[in-house]
């Protein structure tokens, strides 16, 4: 199993202190999310930057609202990031569910699942085709994030794998789905799992910052505690077996504490803990 890490939001300009630490200790992917109205980066730019001060780790985003983002001009960027980071980049989208994102783009949020199918197809048609450039490397990797029947649907249909951004405990229904219909759509091999997990180790300080960023970034949902992340190594350790007992081929650890000294100490972790290696 692989191990990525999903980096905070808080402080833009560490972000390149976590690549260059997640580098060097092995980790396989750097994720970033995505929302418009909210104080974050803007992942595309940021994971940008973050492949020239990197040669090998994955690029991730998770998940990119697509259907924010005009078609044509997503799939120039995507295949600019693609081809320049040397094929290393892989989109996760989605269709996001928060109406002030949807507001502040000017797109209708009840339409948003048909506008994603339809940009699906259109981004392998251009990155295919002759009258963008530059072409990618290959079609880029794509993994659907989302929890709707739709989203899960839309796996077999477009992409390479599934995002699955739940517990361990409920994350298992999710991913029989992904894989149920995956076979009977014929495809070959098997979908990408890719399985999320919030998380904050080290000093005091540390812990309270991510528990604030998390409360801060789920204060929509109006439940207190949503998302809050595990802190203890037994409880890393215990989350890291759930999931490959289910399968999946890669847990991210999403840190909402800014220090970069998180990165060292989750490694650690891994290599001492259960599914090291």
């Amino acid at each position: 199993m692989e191990f990525g890490l999903g980096l905070p939001i808080s402080a833009p300009a560490r972000l390149l202190d976590w690549a260059r630490a997640a580098e060097a200790c092995g980790f396989d992917t750097l994720a970033l999310l995505d929302r418009l109205a909210f104080d974050n980066p803007e992942p595309l730019t940021a994971l940008a930057v973050l492949a020239g001060a990197t040669g090998r780790i994955r690029l991730q985003t998770e998940v990119l609202l697509g259907p924010l983002r005009q078609t044509a001009l997503l799939a120039k960027q995507v295949a600019t990031l693609h081809r320049m980071s040397g094929g290393r980049f892989v989109l996760g989208i989605g269709v996001g569910g928060r109406e002030d994102d949807h507001a502040a783009a000017g797109v209708p949020i009840a339409r948003r699942g048909r506008m994603l199918d339809e940009q699906l197809v259109a981004l392998k048609e251009i990155w295919r085709g002759d009258l963008i450039g530059p072409r990618p490397v290959a079609d880029p990797p794509i993994l659907i994030g989302g929890f709707a029947p739709a989203a899960l649907q839309r796996v077999a249909r477009h992409a390479d794998g599934f995002i699955c951004a739940a517990p361990a405990s409920w994350a298992g229904g999710l991913i029989h789905s992904v894989r149920e219909q995956w076979a009977e759509a014929g495809r070959p091999g098997a979908p990408r799992i890719v399985c999320q997990v919030n998380v904050a180790v080290g000093a005091r300080e540390t812990i309270a910052d991510a528990r604030r960023a998390v409360a801060e970034y789920y204060a929509f949902t109006g439940r207190a505690g949503w998302g809050a992340p595990l802190t203890e190594p037994a409880q890393i350790a215990e989350a890291v077996a759930e999931y490959a007992a289910l399968g999946a081929d890669e847990v991210v650890f999403y840190c909402y504490g800014a220090d970069p000294a998180q990165v060292e100490a989750i490694a650690h972790l891994l290599r001492s803990g259960p599914g090291a290696g």
